[in-house]
């Protein structure tokens, strides 16, 4: 197992003596053929698992994700965190533990998820459009297109995303 962020490579076996490994997991003695290092630790296959889907991640690729205190597979380190970890309006790093504004996949700042046209901060219970990847506040909503067709502009509230608190 890979984690993104950390060295990725088990530390030197001592003095060539054998020891048996603890399950970051469970605790457990680790007699398994086979371990996963990830995280600064060692663990049995089966509980290195997605802190969501519960997938066990040893079976499922050869890297992991962790974030505000959870293990994640890759695809539901994407549906809670975006592509990147980045903000989509200034493409500046989100910390695990800020909340977040998201639109159509995107994820945003609080303080970037502002209306395109007027600049005020969109906040929660805010009606807004989403429009070729501009936020718009409800007064400054586009009515058509540059080509003069009518866009089908459709109101979403604004809703934030819970916040995750990281474990110590």
């Amino acid at each position: 197992m890979v984690n993104p962020g950390g060295s990725g490579q088990p530390p030197a076996a001592g003095s060539g003596s054998l020891s048996w490994k603890r399950c970051a997991g469970c605790g457990g003695k680790i007699a398994d053929r086979f371990l996963l290092y990830t995280m600064d630790s060692y663990w049995h296959s089966r509980c290195l698992k997605c802190s969501c889907c519960q997938a066990q991640l040893g079976e499922i690729g050869s890297s992991c994700y962790t974030k505000s205190g959870m293990i994640l597979c890759r695809n539901d380190y994407i549906r809670l965190f975006g592509n990147s970890g980045a903000c989509s309006a200034c493409g500046q790093s989100i910390p695990a533990s800020e909340l977040v504004m998201r639109a159509q996949g995107n994820v945003y700042h609080l303080k970037c998820f502002t209306c395109s046209t007027c600049r005020n901060r969109l906040l929660p219970g805010d009606r807004f459009h989403y429009i070729n990847g501009s936020l718009f506040c409800e007064h400054d909503r586009p009515t058509a297109l540059i080509n003069g067709h009518l866009s089908s502009l459709q109101a979403n509230p604004l809703i934030p995303d819970q916040k995750v608190t990281p474990h110590p």
